[in-house]
């Protein structure tokens, strides 16, 4: 398949632009022809780009384009506005060129008469199974723009607690690389001259500053080499991270890290909660919700629990007994899981446990960033103090021979 870009008029006169997804061009001709649209010019959408065109990294569509853009379709369902219209609003605002062109697509099968859900489920790489399956739900229900106010609920906070958890540790690594930057230089470019120098006076050199000295030289001598295993072992180990058996083995190895563990553990539990409110009050029934949750929580553990989970209660079983089973679910999460089935009020359940865990997860990352920032100058003070004292001591002990 290939994606081509068009200029058509349709039956009134009016000119149109869009694209089209085809196995050659003559194909996408007669698309569009059985549309109604006289074609003015088509032309493969990967054509070279001009140069007022911006790359593909800063054309790319964010988590954050398709919350506004839910946002915007509640807006506009709630103003009556129809699907076909709203669609092509949306694109001729579209913040990208490219989200522009998939929103366009999206207009134009509709137009060909494919339903909304259907039209979505196009593009994975903008909409989720989750997304697309909500929509089907809220098409079904006649409540759309229901839907999309959910859904954009439920993307705003799941992007903003996601950002915040990142947010979090971008400042610390800043500050960590920096410094592992600077001490790497100053091991390969300062030492070796220090130590020529220590070397030329004949004095005692401290332990402390041999084995300053050592690690300078084995640097100095071997860097490349280092550069290239760890640029190997790095690709070595996403390639591993991309396989079932690396996401497995790195999930685990990410829930069992002392606090951060915790934090992660809380951020799917929240994840999952929230998932399945959204869609209970979507109409998607808890089973088909399960299944859903599995494909986008984030987490190979959680995907797998959910998955077992879900084959459970094909066999029978309700849904607090089916994650019962499983030591990542807590034993509160199942008890009020069992209340919300005795009481026929799963959803408020969820719900609540949603906010629960979400707060959890808040206050957890304020609490890691007060506790990072001590340590991380601890750890920094050290590392300067060492080295100082290795350059500095051995200075002086010369100073006061002369």
């Amino acid at each position: 398949m290939a994606l081509f870009s068009y200029t058509a008029l349709d039956a009134d006169g009016n000119e149109r632009e869009g694209t089209i997804d085809a196995v050659n061009v003559d194909v996408a001709i007669v698309a569009l022809q059985r549309r109604g649209l006289i074609i003015s010019k088509i032309e493969p959408a990967d054509a070279p780009i001009s140069s007022g065109t911006k790359m593909p990294f800063f054309d790319r569509i964010k988590n954050s384009d398709v919350v506004i853009l839910s946002r915007q379709i509640t807006t506009l369902f709630e103003a009556q506005v129809s699907a076909l219209r709203a669609f092509r609003l949306l694109a001729s605002e579209a913040r990208t060129a490219k989200l522009a062109g998939k929103l366009n697509t999206v207009a134009d099968d509709i137009q060909s008469g494919n339903t909304i859900s259907a039209s979505l489920s196009r593009h994975p790489d903008v909409f989720s199974e989750f997304y697309v399956n909500m929509v089907r739900a809220g098409e079904e229900a006649g409540k759309l723009d229901e839907t999309f106010s959910f859904l954009a609920d439920y993307l705003d906070r799941n992007y903003e607690i996601t950002q915040k958890a990142r947010n979090a540790l971008i400042y610390p690594a800043f500050i960590m690389l920096t410094f592992f930057i600077v001490m790497v230089l100053m091991m390969t470019l300062v030492i070796p001259h220090l130590s020529i120098m220590l070397a030329e006076t004949g004095q005692d050199i401290p332990i402390y500053t041999r084995v300053v000295i050592g690690m300078s030289d084995f640097l100095s001598k071997y860097i490349l080499l280092i550069v290239i295993l760890i640029a190997i072992g790095a690709v070595f180990l996403i390639r591993y991270g991309r396989t079932e058996t690396g996401r497995m083995y790195f999930s685990h190895l990410r829930l069992k890290t002392p606090y951060l563990g915790s934090i992660f553990q809380k951020l799917f539990l929240s994840r999952l909660a929230d998932n399945l409110s959204t869609m209970l009050k979507s109409g998607i029934q808890i089973l088909r919700g399960i299944e859903l949750t599995g494909t986008v929580v984030g987490d190979a553990v959680y995907k797998n629990v959910l998955t077992v989970a879900a084959a459970d209660i094909k066999g029978g079983m309700p849904v607090s007994e089916a994650l019962r089973r499983h030591p990542e679910i807590p034993g509160i999460v199942v008890a009020m899981l069992k209340i919300g089935e005795e009481t026929g009020n799963m959803g408020s359940m969820l719900d609540t446990m949603a906010r629960f865990y979400r707060r959890e997860v808040s206050n957890s990352i304020d609490t890691l960033v007060g506790l990072i920032e001590p340590l991380m100058i601890v750890v920094l003070a050290v590392g300067v103090s060492v080295l100082l004292t290795a350059v500095l001591i051995p200075i002086y002990n010369i100073a006061s021979g002369f």
